[in-house]
Order: C-alpha cells, then structure tokens, then sequence
C-alpha cells in the first residue's frame, strides 16, 4: 500500500467527517472514480475498514475500560487471539513495558465488568496478574459497537 497524497487525503476525509466521494474527490482535486477505486482497493488490502462508531460516553450507561495483562510465559499471539474474541473486546494490543497486553473493553449496564470477568474464564490460567482502569472520561474516543 502506497501512501501517497491521495491515501492521506482520503484517510483525513473519512475521519473528521462524512463526505461523499464526490466532495472527498473535489478537496483533492483527483476523479470521483479515482477516489472510488483507491477506497476499494485499501478495503481489499485490509488498510481500511468504513464502520460505524459510537462515543460510548453518549450512550447512557456505557463506559471503556482498558485491562493490562501479564501473562505466563507462553504463546502471547495464542492468548492475544483467544482474549480479542470475547464479548466487549474492542482491541488487544501487545505491548512493551510491565504488561504484555493491554485490552480495551466496552461495557454498559447489561454488561459490566465482573460479566467480562466470567467471560474471560477460560484464559485465567494464562494470566499471572492483571490490572484495570475503568475510564471515566475520554476525548476523541469512538469504537465500534460490540456488545
């Protein structure tokens, strides 16, 4: 994938707000088909994903918390893939520093933390401690309703 000024264009046009390929077109000075194709070509390769998000702060009810993992020596992409399929899972990052993960996880009133707990079951042996922060207030924050 080339980024070039077309890429970055459209990248910064999807993000600050909703336009039309037409419009996105016309701030770049390129064809509507040209937007068209690039769009659909960074979908195929997997560089852009067009989904709807939320402020989980406006939506009563809902909040983020982020769960910083150790885990026990093993396999960090087996557990890393194992823990991002569970339910509120909006991301697992593998990190550096004194954690090896660090999720992120959407919870609301119908599911709050000790149900992603229970959820979480089955990793548990692969965990030799973990740390939460239940964020109270974001800015810039929008993901991807998964409950």
């Amino acid at each position: 994938m080339k980024l070039d000024r077309i890429a970055l264009g459209i990248f910064r046009s999807l993000h600050t707000e909703k336009q039309s390929g037409k419009e996105i077109a016309k701030s770049l000075s390129v064809s509507e088909n040209t937007v068209r194709s690039r769009i659909n070509s960074m979908i195929d390769e997997g560089v852009l994903k067009i989904i709807g998000l939320v402020d989980p702060y406006k939506l009563p009810g809902h909040q983020i918390a982020f769960v910083c993992i150790k885990l026990k020596p093993s396999d960090v992409f087996a557990a890393s893939e194992s823990l991002s399929k569970l339910k509120g899972v909006v991301s697992v990052n593998i990190v550096t520093g004194r954690f090896d993960l660090i999720l992120e996880v959407l919870l609301s009133e119908d599911f709050g933390f000790l149900d992603f707990v229970k959820s979480a079951e089955d990793n548990l042996e692969k965990i030799i401690s973990a740390e939460t922060f239940i964020v109270w207030k974001t800015y810039n924050k929008m993901v991807p309703y998964i409950l």
